[in-house]
Parts: C-alpha cells; structure tokens; sequence
C-alpha cells in the first residue's frame, strides 16, 4: 500500500505595522502586526479552522506569534516553534527601505536575491546557510505518521525557499512568485505517481481575507 501524502500549509503572517512596509527587517526586526494584519489573521483562522490540522509549526518571530493567535481557539495541540524558520537575514541592508538600499549600498533592492546569492550584502546569512537550515527544519515536520496535515506559519522569504527545497527547484525562479501577508500556499509531500514519490504543490498564494466573499 503506497502511504498518503503529508499535506504541508505554508503560511505567511499577516501584514506588519506600516513603519516596516517595503523595509528590509529579516530576522533582525521583531516587528508588530498591523491593525490590517490582525483583521486578515482572523480571516485566516476562520478559514484555516475548516481544516483538521494534526500539527502547528510556529517561526519564533512575533509577528507570525500575533498571525497564529486567533487560529489558536480552533487548534487543540501546542504550536513547536522551530527556529530555523525565521525570516533570512538581511545583514547591513536590515532596516533600510528598498530606495535607500540603492542610495547607500548601489545595488538594486529589486534584485536582492541575486546579491544575496552572490554574497554581496554585507553581514547577510548566505543561501546555502538559509536553504540548510529550512530543509533541517522541514526534515521535522514532514517527520511522522503518512497522511498528516499540518500548518506551517512563518515568513515570505522562508516559503520561498522552503517551496525551493521541496520542488528541487533554484531559489531564483521563486523570485517572480507573489507570496502575500496572510496568504496560503499548499504542498502535498510525499504523493506517488507511477511507483515514484515526488511533491506537488496544490495551492499557491490564496488570500482568504481577500478571495473569499
């Protein structure tokens, strides 16, 4: 009998304080949600309370804390928060907005990606360093019995490159992917197709603060 697939909900938290808006903060900057990301979190959890969850893993940073918090009412077990699911670090472009980074630093924000691949942004964690320790923590959740749901809370940058590690595709191509605040991404790990396992991903970057009616 082929085992059932563990169905993974990646989930970004909900929109920070406006302070923060198009600021690099990674995981340097324990920012708040704003009134905004409080309403869509609880959009959120009213939708997500339709699914069974059988787990709940938790980014340590508040504002995915403050995301899970209404979801909380609907899920009986304890959150494990992992803390290889912070946000990436941005180093010396950490707290700077997208057009100061050009002005002090002469690199495209647009293109961040890239000058983190080539190591270009000082202090910055490297990719290989970010991708190790997202695929060490997906290792514990995709642990266990087959068949399991679970919810994963954590950042846009870290579903990026958790959807990277799970689909063996290159970080960069997930670039032109949107992930927005309170938005959910689905991937079904482990289905089997033809006598081989491969994931698949089933939803990508549904709103429902903003598709449901």
């Amino acid at each position: 009998m082929n085992p059932d697939p563990t169905r993974v909900y990646f989930i970004r938290h909900g929109e920070v304080e406006s302070r923060y808006h198009r600021i690099f903060g990674g995981s340097r900057i324990d920012m708040e949600l704003s009134p905004a990301g409080h309403q869509q979190s609880e959009r959120l959890a009213g939708w997500l309370a339709r699914t069974a969850f059988d787990a709940v893993y938790l980014s340590p940073m508040r504002r995915v804390e403050l995301t899970y918090e209404p979801f909380r009412r609907h899920f009986s077990g304890n959150p494990v928060v992992i803390p290889g699911l912070r946000e990436i670090d941005f180093g010396d472009w950490t707290g700077f907005g997208w057009n100061e980074v050009e002005q002090r630093f002469g690199m495209s924000a647009y293109d961040w990606l890239h000058h983190l691949e080539q190591n270009h942004v000082a202090g910055a964690e490297s990719i290989e360093h970010f991708l190790g320790r997202l695929n060490l923590a997906l290792q514990q959740i995709v642990t266990g019995p087959a068949g399991r749901t679970v919810a994963v809370f954590c950042h846009g940058g870290v579903i990026r490159g958790l959807l990277s590690v799970l689909l063996n595709q290159p970080l960069r191509w997930f670039e032109c992917i949107e992930i927005d605040y309170a938005g959910v991404t689905r991937v079904d790990v482990g289905v089997t197709k033809g006598g081989k396992l491969r994931n698949e991903l089933q939803l990508l970057n549904f709103t429902p603060w903003r598709d449901l009616p």
